[in-house]
């Protein structure tokens, strides 16, 4: 049995990540400072599987300002997931939280962890290519983030950089492309989309719905996040993407399809910060980890749509 710590264990990913830590029979450190980013009962709800079996220990904390060091005893490796996420909402005012929940509080776990020797895999971000020059795009592309955001997680992994560089800190990077499934978080456009259509309300289409994303189903990019640790070389940074490239009006058409319904589509104007396209090139984790994502976005879909509907008890 390994101890594991787990920043952001109540999030989308990071719930995930957990119960399949616990269901491998590991120890984990359950870390979350349940930010009103989203309503704390959902992120609540993501932890019911993983609190009803034995193996997880969950401590609120926040790690910007709460004592660090005592929830690094006897932790085998740290897996930094702990976040504020979302590209439109890191302009203006709210920009503070974006530097204080995802600069800072990285900066201080890397004090900690490097006091103590503790390895760490770290989520990172698509965003920090902004729009890039080639598709798919390989991690050596040069980074140009057009939001607040992706700053915040490019200046993460510069961090990261640093503390690898000057105290040896062992830190493997993952950039995730638009992670999706069961319990993803309500601002995110395939929740939004699933709730419209289960609610007949209408959806908010950001420009013309052509941007394009590449989509990694979440238990895929658990499993590259577990990899990462068990065998990923330090210093480096791996893409973690699901190969299933689609629009934005593929993705509608598609959630229509599986809920036999149509979807009321507002267009607004193009989201500040939105980039035009999203394509990761996974040749590096496929070839050093032996990665590779084994769910089709159909069947990603498929399985969000009924894990919304059970949610909701909305029939088939």
């Amino acid at each position: 049995m390994t101890r594991y710590l787990v920043t952001g264990c109540a999030g989308f990913i990071g719930s995930h990540l957990t119960d399949a830590l616990v269901q491998r029979g590991h120890e984990v450190i359950g870390v979350d400072a349940f930010t009103d980013y989203y309503p704390r009962p959902q992120k609540e709800a993501n932890l019911e599987k993983a609190r009803g079996a034995a193996g997880l220990s969950l401590v609120e904390v926040d790690l910007s300002e709460g004592a660090l060091e005592p929830l690094l005893e006897n932790v085998d490796g740290i897996f930094h997931l702990a976040a504020q996420p979302g590209v439109r909402g890191s302009w203006g005012a709210t920009f503070a939280h974006y530097v204080r929940d995802n600069i800072l509080a990285t900066q201080r776990l890397f004090e900690a962890a490097a006091s103590r020797g503790v390895r760490i895999v770290m989520s990172s971000t698509s965003s920090v290519y902004g729009n890039a020059e080639t598709y798919p795009t390989r991690e050596e592309a040069i980074p140009r983030p057009v939001s607040p955001y992706g700053v915040t997680k490019l200046a993460c992994e510069s961090l990261a950089r640093a503390y690898t560089e000057s105290f040896a800190l062992e830190v493997v990077l993952l950039r995730y492309f638009t992670v999706y499934g069961p319990r993803q978080r309500p601002d995110m456009a395939f929740a939004r989309i699933i709730s419209a259509l289960l609610s007949g309300h209408p959806f908010s289409v950001y420009g013309s719905g052509e941007q394009s994303r590449d989509f990694t189903f979440v238990d895929d990019a658990v499993e590259a996040t577990i990899a990462a640790m068990e065998r990923g070389p330090d210093a480096l940074v791996y893409n973690v993407g699901g190969g299933s490239e689609t629009t934005l009006n593929g993705a509608i058409a598609l959630c229509e399809t599986f809920a036999g319904t149509r979807l009321d589509v507002v267009n607004e104007p193009v989201a500040r910060g939105d980039v035009r396209r999203t394509g990761a090139d996974t040749t590096l984790i496929r070839s050093q980890l032996g990665w590779r994502p084994k769910t089709s976005l159909a069947e990603g879909l498929a399985a969000q749509l009924a894990a919304a509907r059970a949610a909701s008890g909305t029939a088939a």
